[in-house]
């Protein structure tokens, strides 16, 4: 069993015919189940991308959703949360801090994730260097918030094995366009196993990336299982 926690559905501001590509890239990888973000409401328009995705995931029963929030309109955001979030095919929250302008330490964020915090729900926030420290600070500021740090900082992934301990909350997931050796490993080995999940950042990038990311690391019996399935089973409550 494999759960995605980081993927996407539809296409791309740039050429790129990944609209369909879905199912088939989970086919290829033995990808179970994904939960997605739609990417209008990513880069564009949440309310429009959430209501595309919603139509969309009535048709299959693969694809999870993420109510995709736009800090900087809450009120907005509030009413998509009403709206998709009962309804059992939305399971999160999904914030992109750069696309929204709205960084990590800004108190837009920390508005829009008071507001998650309510819902019971856990939020994917974008992470990238020193930012997911902050994202820790804001979960243990926000009672109950549980949080997912996309991409576990990227390039500042040992700032995410501190922000982890830091707050047991926080979650990490590790997909990036990099794959540094060892990295995957530093991280499993510092931080509890229950706050570790597998993302891909699919259709954006080839799932092969994090694949072979994690199997460098070597993933054996329990360990495995928790990163491929079990602790995002429980997050999620699937």
């Amino acid at each position: 069993m494999i759960i995605d926690v980081h993927a996407h559905w539809g296409p791309w501001f740039f050429t790129m015919d990944v609209a369909e590509a879905n199912l088939a890239t989970m086919d290829r990888y033995g990808i179970d189940r994904a939960i997605v973000s739609a990417t209008e409401a990513v880069i564009y328009d949440a309310q429009a991308g959430n209501r595309a995705l919603a139509a969309y995931l009535e048709t299959q029963e693969r694809l999870l959703g993420y109510v995709t929030v736009n800090p900087r309109r809450l009120r907005e955001a509030e009413a998509d949360l009403r709206a998709y979030l009962p309804g059992g095919k939305f399971v999160g929250v999904k914030i992109h801090t750069d696309y929204t302008g709205s960084p990590v330490g800004s108190p837009q964020l920390r508005d829009a994730l008071t507001l998650v915090a309510e819902t019971g729900r856990p939020a994917l926030v974008h992470t990238w260097g020193t930012s997911v420290l902050d994202l820790a600070r804001l979960c243990l500021d926000i009672p109950g918030l549980r949080v997912i740090a996309g991409h576990m900082g990227a390039d500042g992934f040992r700032y995410a094995i501190e922000a982890a301990r830091a707050c047991d909350r926080l979650y990490l997931e590790p997909c990036w366009s990099h794959a540094p050796a060892g990295r995957i490993a530093e991280v499993v080995s510092a931080v509890d196993p229950a706050q570790l999940l597998f993302g891909t950042d699919a259709t954006l990038i080839d799932p092969s990336s994090a694949f072979g990311a994690v199997a460098a690391a070597g993933l054996t019996g329990e360990l495995a299982e928790r990163v491929a399935w079990r602790n995002a089973t429980a997050l999620f409550q699937l």
